[in-house]
């Protein structure tokens, strides 16, 4: 039985809305452990919230839920989920915010949760799922009631996936997009650092050239620079300054490598 819950959101933290979610849980079950990845998520920013929740996912133990609200399509027609991965539970919204963790964990099994019996209460409010569906959902999975119980089986292939470029190659180097900005302003790409290691490389972006190095103070204090991050994608930063504000670049931005020969098979 799994005995941990993480939450992830865009509510920040000025309101009461992590707050109830919080509240409907421990109704539930008040002996959950509630961890919470971060409510700090740009506003209906899906690709950030793949992101943080995919970099989080492997960080915890084997059977764990999480929950994640980042919801724009809130009362639409988008489904309600709850998704099974060798390595724990997804719930959330059917827009592509697990698709950083399902690019690495192949679904095994997932339904729609149309059990009203597993909800807050039969009729949810049509803003807030987040409170009335996703975290007594995710409490009763958590509490062990099994995936099939919360709902209808859906195929995997028809779950939503981000619709984005991802990282490329070029003639000499590769081309990605920035997926996510952090609280430090450091500009993480989706260019992967295996597809750059054991080579000489730099980073081109808002036209300016961040060299490839090691660590932060590798570089001189205020310096461009670019590096493989603890997530294990290239990033762009500035040693003790911030490198969203210096290039003015954010979710979507382009970035290109080039590396010290064109062969980058």
């Amino acid at each position: 039985m799994a005995a941990l819950l993480t939450l992830l959101t865009d509510f920040g933290l000025q309101d009461i809305y992590v707050g109830s979610m919080k509240g409907v849980i421990l109704q539930i079950n008040s002996s959950l452990t509630v961890v919470d990845l971060t409510h700090q998520i740009p506003p209906q920013d899906i690709t950030a919230a793949s992101f943080a929740l995919a970099s989080a996912y492997p960080c915890f133990p084997d059977g764990s839920v999480h929950v994640v609200v980042v919801d724009p399509g809130v009362g639409s027609s988008r489904r309600a989920i709850a998704v099974r991965t060798a390595q724990g539970y997804l719930v959330g919204p059917d827009n592509g915010v697990f698709d950083g963790v399902l690019r690495r964990s192949p679904v095994s099994e997932a339904v729609e949760l149309t059990e009203p019996r597993y909800w807050r209460a039969g009729t949810p409010s049509a803003t807030f799922h987040g409170r009335d569906i996703f975290a007594p959902a995710g409490a009763h999975l958590a509490s062990g009631v099994s995936l099939r119980e919360l709902g209808q089986p859906v195929e995997p292939q028809t779950l939503v996936r981000l619709a984005r470029p991802g990282c490329t190659e070029l003639t000499c180097g590769l081309t990605g997009c920035i997926q996510y900005v952090d609280h430090f302003g450091n500009l993480i790409t989706d260019i992967p650092g295996a597809r750059i290691e054991g080579r000489s490389w730099s980073v081109e972006i808002a036209g300016r050239v961040a060299p490839g190095l090691r660590t932060y103070a590798d570089a001189s204090p205020g310096e461009l620079l670019a590096l493989v991050g603890s997530h294990g994608f290239v990033e762009i930063a500035v040693n003790r300054g911030n490198a969203h504000s210096l290039l003015k670049r954010g979710s979507g931005s382009r970035a290109s490598i080039t590396l010290s020969h064109p062969d980058v098979s």
